[in-house]
């Protein structure tokens, strides 16, 4: 679905956000994209939906080449930015404004994602808060049935409850055919959501796996103490000892911790690359 081949992107000489970058993303997955600020995740979303232009190498996205901009590959992608802006309308006028760019877009779907969403569809969207302003777009880009949505911080500005809805309706909107890319600094909202992570630093990808080989080859708990514990990638101290990453030499089970394992991959990248590198 989503291929990047030596791709190179930065704003100006002096300013590099990734070097040959590749990649590879396939349809069927909710991959999630973490990385510190400045790390270039935005600008790499914008790349892949053909709002930036890469330096050198080449993106291609079911089969387009993003820059283009050709209309079939348009229709077909929807980008949801972190910074938001709508059109002083209501959102009947808004969706019969947006929706015909969209071929698949599933008027009914929507609507039961504003009911379920409890935004009222009576007001203008520029007298709505934040937060109801970012659930109309969630619910438009799901209700668009493109092949790949792409979402920049979806999350902000949601409350907690609206976070677990968010969580809910995105991974049912998931099937084969579709490639749902989320990049967030909240991490703890993709906890049961994602099936696979990206993370990007220092102008390289660290790490893209699934859950299940991440955890087949890291396990995640707590330990009494790791003196002298080589097998330790992060540690943190905890009431009952040190919450830990380390290498699942024993092939023990345990659930991924996001955010422990991006704080694992940024302190020890050489020990994470010889770790997945077979």
């Amino acid at each position: 679905m989503i291929h990047l081949n030596q791709v190179s992107f930065g704003y100006g000489k002096r300013n590099k956000l990734f070097e040959n970058l590749d990649l590879h993303l396939e349809a069927g997955h909710i991959y999630g994209l973490l990385g510190k600020n400045g790390a270039g995740k935005s600008s790499l979303l914008r790349n892949m939906a053909g709002l930036l232009f890469p330096t050198s190498g080449r993106i291609e996205v079911a089969g387009f080449e993003p820059r283009k901009r050709q209309p079939a590959f348009l229709q077909d992608v929807f980008f949801l930015p972190e910074e938001i802006y709508l059109p002083s309308v209501t959102v009947d006028k808004y969706l019969s404004l947006m929706a015909p760019f969209y071929p698949k877009f599933d008027e009914q779907l929507f609507r039961a994602y504003i009911a379920e969403l409890d935004i009222p569809q009576g007001n203008k969207l520029t007298g709505m808060s934040y937060g109801q302003k970012k659930k109309v777009l969630i619910a438009f880009a799901l209700a668009t049935n493109t092949r790949l949505l792409i979402m920049d911080e979806p999350t902000n500005g949601l409350d907690i409850p609206s976070k677990s809805q968010f969580r809910r309706l995105v991974s049912s909107a998931l099937d084969k055919d579709r490639l749902i890319l989320i990049s967030t600094h909240q991490v703890r909202d993709l906890d049961n959501l994602i099936d696979a992570i990206i993370i990007l630093e220092d102008s390289k990808i660290l790490i893209k796996h699934s859950l299940d080989t991440i955890s087949e080859r890291l396990c995640f708990g707590t330990l009494p103490s790791i003196e002298y514990d080589n097998r330790v990638l992060y540690s943190e101290p905890s009431l009952r000892g040190y919450k830990a990453v380390f290498e699942n030499s024993t092939q023990e089970e345990s659930r991924v911790d996001l955010e422990h394992l991006f704080n694992a991959v940024i302190e020890n990248p050489q020990r994470i690359s010889q770790i997945f590198a077979y």
